[in-house]
């Protein structure tokens, strides 16, 4: 007697005869599949040019409101489509990665605050490597695939594509915030050469009326809602900025933050949905969370470099996070 072929395997075997039903079937396994890499959110969409927000991004840039970060002006016609960074590409898959952790900042005048993104190992290199691994299990299932991975280094627009997946709306702040775990979130991308089913479902802007985060900013760096003038930001100053010494503006109102700045999302009312992360490697380095600033400040080439090894610290260099702690020492009167 000849045996049955099992149900499930005969209708994963129907849906690959029929494009339409392997292209969900594959969607379907690609989302279980970066969940069970580690992301708390994924969201599959065509991979195509942005219009609206192109012609955002270049108002913006006329506007010189990207400071000195030049690179953000070069290319923006690949930095809005994805097929001029990766010409095979026909769909983006974008995940979300929370890395919220509970510890909590110090009010010490000799330490300094660091951005809560950076307490930890390189987001980069963390979420990189679970979407490299994603990129691994679609090639071994899909032995036509090719793909690129996007993790904020690459001309991709992250928020933007975090928004047309469905993972959340971008706050007045301009950061993406998702329901689940509001603004504590990396995004990153895998562009494929696949056909896909795409998500179609995007989340209403939540933000309201409220105001909070325009409001708490020291430095007025958010002019208007959903629109930030980095030449104001502390985030842009204490970590893009290469000047010998901080702008005024900024210098005056640090509020202790040597590394980066949370201020607006800390007062965001979307993040008391904050859930510690499950990512150990986001779990606080020693210092990176409250710095002793004389220790940065006696910080050798040699010593910088093993501190700061697979730490998103280092963009700042050591000529950076030195002038920091010296302007938060000198604003503090410690400075010896």
């Amino acid at each position: 007697m000849q045996a049955s072929t099992p149900v499930s395997q005969t209708a994963a075997e129907d849906e690959l005869q029929r494009p339409e039903l392997s292209a969900r079937m594959l969607s379907r396994r690609i989302k279980e599949r970066a969940l069970a890499e580690g992301f708390e959110k994924v969201g599959i969409v065509p991979a195509g040019a942005f219009d609206t927000e192109r012609v955002q991004l270049t108002a913006w840039l006329e506007r010189g409101l990207h400071g000195r970060m030049g690179w953000m002006a070069r290319d923006p016609e690949v930095r809005t489509d994805p097929r001029k960074l990766f010409p095979a590409a026909r769909s983006v898959v974008v995940v979300a990665k929370n890395y919220y952790t509970p510890s909590q900042h110090s009010d010490d005048p000799s330490t300094g605050k660091v951005s809560r993104y950076a307490w930890g190992d390189d987001y980069h290199d963390v979420v990189g490597a679970k979407l490299r691994s994603l990129l691994s299990w679609i090639k071994g299932e899909f032995a036509e695939t090719e793909g690129k991975v996007c993790v904020d280094i690459q001309p991709m627009m992250d928020k933007a594509w975090g928004v047309k997946a469905g993972l959340g709306w971008i706050g007045k702040h301009t950061n993406l915030i998702t329901q689940d775990y509001g603004s504590w979130v990396f995004i990153g991308e895998l562009l494929l050469n696949l056909e896909l089913e795409y998500d179609g479902n995007q989340v209403a802007d939540h933000c309201g009326a409220c105001t909070l985060c325009i409001e708490a900013c020291p430095t007025q760096a958010i002019t208007e809602p959903y629109v930030v003038d980095s030449n104001k930001c502390i985030s842009y100053a204490t970590i893009e900025l290469r000047e010998q010494e901080l702008p005024n503006n900024v210098a005056d109102n640090l509020n202790g933050w040597l590394y980066g700045c949370d201020i607006c999302q800390d007062v965001c009312p979307w993040n008391r949905f904050e859930q510690v992360t499950d990512e150990v490697r986001f779990q606080p380095r020693k210092g990176n969370d409250n710095a002793s600033l004389n220790d940065v400040l006696e910080l050798t080439s040699e010593t910088y470099v093993e501190r700061f090894r697979g730490s998103a610290m280092k963009r700042a260099k050591i000529s950076g996070l030195q002038r920091n702690a010296r302007t938060l020492l000198q604003h503090a009167d410690l400075l010896g």
